[in-house]
């Protein structure tokens, strides 16, 4: 497979045109606090040049730890402004991160990792110790060097500087690596440039009214794709952004756009407070019309769509109606289906896979990328009817049932197992395992077990003993255990199965 150099340059920075042209209209609120346009520049401009003066310069990766917070959503936008890369990644056991960032970072090259208090509280004193040794831990609320050598120019000079700036950078470079599993689970770091992600912006805008006028509350993680959507979207309308606590029945008060999924929003509705909400963009596969209908008479247009991290947020979208399909392709993507498997290209894609600083390309000859999704046309809409693997969608998360299999198959006592996605009416799926051992399976305690070698949404909610019958092959058939459990266990129901389970 081919290998490109991975060429950083500074990139065009939005928010100093809205400064220019709109200085005192409020660009973020806060728990805390509201900014202005111009208020945010100078606190974007400030962090720079901390992080300037710790070494970050023009192509440098920022791994980024954390949930979503001011300090992420500055720190993202500060490096852009350094034409540094932030690579995002959730909070997780520091073994997982550790494979991030052998992904990132080759031998001898400096790795730069910002993590949240609450991430770092996470981690046994152990592994803080190797975090703070292997990595260079960067303080955001260092002194400012006033004389930061990639930042010199005055502030008295500064506008003119930034318009030679917004006219002459490399829109090209990469800006953003997000994770995402691939097939076997090895995360995969796609990295995108910051026109990527605002051909993805403004192609759904071209469609879904968002005005300047309008806040969107960033309602879903930064460091998964659907979330650094929303700061793209903000940026190229030059709206409002609203980033709360976590608590949203307290967030969602004067925003009008939220990205939701359905089970959240009928909380919201059912909680019949006062909200300003205009437009709701729905995840999962499982969107209830009596929801919709619901939101509708509370004044709420609700829409949903299909997207992936490769391709920077949604590809298709519509208003809900009664056709179930994702809708119709968005401008700036295309898409194509051979032999009902789903290609997508388009001015969206991501650059490619990132490692140790090269590009891996995603895309075929043609510069279609295989999305391994199954789907058919329906009217000129698109219906996704499965995955062509074992991977599934979860709250948003993508779970690969062989990733889970492989750390369960670790245990000294068991022989083998296998995971199956069942259907959730909060997360549209959930793991459960069956499991051939020959300890009693409250022996085991695999949930404890697991605790620190998975991510906590990838644990299984359930786990069974696996049930003795002939194996045909050499693999275990997941198709006859898949219809064991389905007569056997009337608790769940299963998701449709992948195109080639056997």
């Amino acid at each position: 497979m081919a290998l490109m150099k991975a060429d950083n340059l500074c990139q065009p920075c939005l928010w100093h045109t809205w400064a220019s042209t709109r200085p005192e209209a409020i660009a973020l609120v806060t728990a805390k606090s509201e900014y202005t346009w111009q208020a945010l520049v100078e606190r974007i401009h400030r962090l720079a040049r901390v992080l300037a003066a710790q070494g970050v310069s023009e192509g440098a990766v920022v791994t980024v730890v954390s949930n979503n917070s001011p300090d992420v959503v500055m720190l993202h936008l500060a490096c852009i402004q350094l034409g540094a890369i932030t690579a995002l990644t959730m909070p997780q056991p520091y073994q997982l991160i550790q494979e991030n960032l052998r992904v990132l970072y080759g031998e001898g090259q400096r790795q730069f990792v910002w993590s949240s208090d609450s991430a770092i509280s996470g981690f046994s004193e152990q592994d803080r110790q190797r975090l703070f040794t292997d990595c260079q831990i960067l303080n955001l609320q260092a002194p400012v060097a006033s004389s930061a050598s990639c930042l010199a120019r005055r502030d008295a000079g500064r506008r003119d500087a930034e318009q030679r700036d917004t006219e002459h950078r490399d829109t090209e470079k990469i800006v953003s690596i997000v994770f995402t599993s691939g097939s076997s689970g090895v995360p995969k770091a796609v990295a995108h440039t910051q026109e990527q992600h605002l051909a993805s912006a403004r192609g759904l805008l071209a469609v879904l009214s968002f005005q300047q006028h309008d806040c969107w509350l960033l309602s879903l993680p930064i460091y998964h794709v659907s979330g650094l959507s929303i700061l793209y979207r903000w940026l190229s309308v030059g709206a409002c952004l609203k980033i709360g606590s976590g608590q949203l029945e307290q967030d969602i008060q004067g925003a009008t756009h939220a990205s939701l999924v359905a089970t959240r929003l009928k909380r919201l509705l059912d909680h019949r407070q006062p909200l300003q909400l205009s437009h709701v963009l729905l995840g999962g596969s499982d969107v209830p019309l009596p929801l919709c209908q619901q939101a509708r008479d509370s004044g709420i247009e609700t829409w949903l769509g299909y997207g992936m991290t490769e391709a920077a947020s949604t590809v298709t979208a519509k208003p809900t109606d009664g056709i179930a399909s994702a809708g119709r392709v968005l401008p700036n993507r295309q898409v194509q289906l051979r032999n009902k498997r789903i290609y997508i290209a388009g001015d969206t894609l991501a650059s490619g896979y990132y490692y140790q600083g090269l590009l891996i390309p995603l895309v075929d000859e043609q510069g279609w990328f295989d999305s391994k999704d199954v789907g058919q046309w329906v009217d000129g809409e698109l219906r996704i009817t499965g995955r062509a693997d074992n991977q599934f969608i979860s709250g948003g998360e993508n779970i690969h049932c062989e990733e889970i299999e492989a750390v369960l198959n670790r245990h000294p006592d068991i022989r083998q197992s296998l995971v199956i996605p069942v259907h959730s009416a909060e997360y549209g799926a959930r793991p459960v395992a069956l499991i051939d051992s020959a300890s009693d399976q409250s022996a085991l305690q695999l949930p404890l077990w697991l605790a620190d070698k998975l991510t906590h949404f990838k644990i299984p909610d359930a786990f069974f003993p696996m049930p003795q019958q002939p194996q045909t092959g050499i693999k275990l058939s997941r198709k006859a255990m898949r219809e064991w459990f389905s007569d056997n266990q009337n608790e769940y129901q299963l998701m449709n199965a992948p195109e080639n389970v056997k």
